[in-house]
């Protein structure tokens, strides 16, 4: 059968149409050029497959729990914790709030954190202590702001703090948390833009927080916060560079992604941005600046979970489209790139 040339074009433009789709489905390829930190494939998470779910780091153990199943439409409550020396998981007691997605977790002075989030059929505001000394879980006081849902959180010091999120409407207030009085204090909001399903990670006592997106938009202030700077009732807030104002950072800009602290250094990774996404990024916090790494290695996803362990970085769970995860990648920044592993 002999084609015209203009059936030859639009078959060449179709096959091209089908090779692109599905190359973003399977997410399988690094998308960077760059060699600069390796990943590696380690012991599968040991729960259910899921979106959204939350982790904080005691010791040399990472904890992950709650989340949403989309095979089984169920949100979850188990809690598993991540031995590194070993490369294993062990269930511990399950979350004993309503089981949720999209909460916030944090860990401070060896305790962790777990509250808000959703529960599928509304925003939540209720916050739980664990202890694994006793692996036991207590109700501490809720949420001193609106209940909601894609907050980020973290713990400096002795104190915790939460903030942004959905709650009906996108928010940019601030909380902290002293666990030793249980008691909330609204601190001064984020300086930039309202957004949810940002990020936050903190390098030597300082938090650093940006992307997400707000009415659809994607938000592209990357901003500083000093705690020392509330004793002193100086604004604990300091913009830094844009990441649009430099057109090599703009690929930072993402929602839903996930972020973690090696050394000195903040890494943001996976993600979407009117796609899904892989690239790594590593913020050095002394210079303002951004350095592109080795994409992450694994099947591209967003609403993963990101943490950290001495000087390595992981990701677990997360989801593309239909698809769910419980496979778990170590992140070296120290290494070279090896497409071998």
């Amino acid at each position: 059968m002999k084609f015209s040339l203009n059936q030859k074009t639009q078959l060449f433009g179709l096959l091209l149409l089908l090779m692109f789709q599905f190359s973003c489905e399977s997410g399988t390829e690094v998308d960077s050029t760059s060699t600069t930190g390796d990943w590696t494939e380690m012991s599968d998470f040991e729960g259910n497959t899921r979106s959204n779910a939350v982790s904080f780091v005691i010791g040399n153990k990472a904890f992950v729990g709650t989340g949403y199943n989309g095979s089984t439409d169920e949100y979850l409550q188990d809690f598993w914790y991540y031995n590194l020396d070993l490369n294993y998981w062990v269930r511990v007691a399950d979350f004993p709030g309503e089981a949720r997605s999209s909460a916030v977790a944090f860990a401070i002075n060896d305790k962790g954190y777990v509250g808000t989030g959703s529960n599928g059929s509304g925003q939540l505001s209720d916050f739980w202590e664990y202890d694994p000394a006793t692996n036991t879980w207590t109700q501490k006081a809720d949420f001193g702001g609106t209940a909601r849902r894609g907050a980020v959180g973290f713990g400096i010091a002795d104190k915790g703090y939460v903030g942004t999120g959905y709650d009906g409407s996108n928010t940019k207030d601030f909380w902290q948390y002293d666990p030793i009085i249980d008691t909330w204090t609204q601190v001064p909001s984020l300086g930039g833009s309202k957004r949810r399903n940002a990020v936050a990670f903190v390098i030597a006592g300082k938090a650093y927080v940006g992307t997400g997106t707000n009415n659809g938009v994607y938000q592209y202030d990357f901003w500083e916060f000093d705690p020392a700077k509330l004793t002193s009732e100086e604004f604990p807030w300091t913009a830094k560079t844009d990441l649009d104002e430099d057109d090599a950072y703009t690929a930072v800009g993402r929602e839903s992604s996930v972020a973690f602290t090696i050394g000195s250094y903040g890494y943001i990774t996976t993600g979407y941005t009117n796609a899904i996404v892989s690239t790594t990024w590593q913020y050095d916090p002394l210079n303002d600046t951004w350095n592109e790494m080795t994409s992450f290695e694994g099947a591209s996803r967003m609403d993963a979970v990101g943490f950290s362990i001495m000087d390595r970085g992981f990701i677990t769970t997360g989801r593309n489209s239909s698809t769910y995860f419980d496979d778990i990648w170590e992140f070296r920044p120290d290494l070279t790139y090896d497409e071998n592993n």
